[in-house]
């Protein structure tokens, strides 16, 4: 085995408008296909949209992953970013990087996005898998959250930067993404979506309260729709039970479709 046939593989390019470049993995395989959407600060190199890859690979399954515009190996930057763009961005990878219904999987913000591109292309979408799924964070918890000084910073600098449990570096939240996120709140209204929907929460979870989930099973129009809370788990369900879980999770919905 030379070093070649270790090195990454190299994305391929889904072009924007306005010169951005979406970055993507696209797996061929059966319908209907999966499309992964991560979480905030997260891209499609991380553990879970990873091993959803190999996972559907194994089933013989069409397969997506994808980084939203400034992140990952997307063009942009980062704190450019808002919620109504990453929208646009899945709905454009549905619309061209995808054939016939999709399951989306959508990991804390990327359930929020999950949601949004459903609304957008129902017809497309032929079921829904939340992992700690975050509809209306920005509105429902970051703004709650944050101190009165992270308040005064963030209308001051239009950014504010939080402490991350996950890695040394603060996070940075604009102004923009929770002004354009008001705009595309879904909890607040009952949502015309009636594709089976199957939702898994950490109790542990410390960024996204497992009520969450509750609340948005209560603002789908969906009669099939199970969730399962996991007492001891955390925010991101990433160690190998959790994955486990995930891929019996994305069997049943899966078969149930066929």
């Amino acid at each position: 085995m030379n070093d070649a046939s270790l090195a990454p593989a190299v994305p391929r390019i889904l072009a924007r408008d306005g010169g951005a470049a979406i970055a993507y993995h696209k797996t061929p395989g059966k319908s209907p296909g999966v499309v992964f959407l991560s979480g905030f600060m997260s891209d499609m190199t991380g553990g879970k949209a990873l091993f959803v890859e190999d996972h559907c690979k194994a089933r013989g399954q069409a397969f997506l992953r994808f980084d939203y515009f400034g992140c990952g190996q997307s063009t942009g930057t980062f704190t450019d970013g808002t919620i109504g763009r990453w929208a646009e961005d899945a709905v454009a990878v549905l619309d061209h990087l995808t054939e016939g219904p999709q399951v989306l999987i959508g990991s804390s913000m990327g359930g929020w996005i999950m949601l949004l591109a459903a609304l957008a292309r129902p017809g497309r979408v032929a079921g829904l898998l939340g992992i700690a799924p975050a509809p209306d964070f920005t509105e429902d918890l970051l703004v709650q959250q944050l101190s009165a000084d992270e308040k005064a910073a963030l209308e001051r600098d239009g950014v504010v930067y939080v402490h991350s449990l996950y890695g040394p570096e603060p996070t940075p939240f604009t102004r923009a993404l929770i002004v354009d996120g008001k705009r595309h709140l879904v909890l607040r209204r009952k949502m015309p979506l009636t594709c089976p929907v199957r939702i898994l929460h950490g109790m542990d979870d410390p960024d996204v309260p497992w009520p969450t989930s509750l609340q948005l099973v209560q603002m789908l129009q969906s009669a099939d729709v199970e969730v399962q809370f996991v007492k001891a788990g955390d925010h991101r369900l990433s160690q190998p039970h959790d994955l486990d879980r995930l891929g019996r999770t994305l069997d049943a919905l899966l078969d149930s479709l066929a």
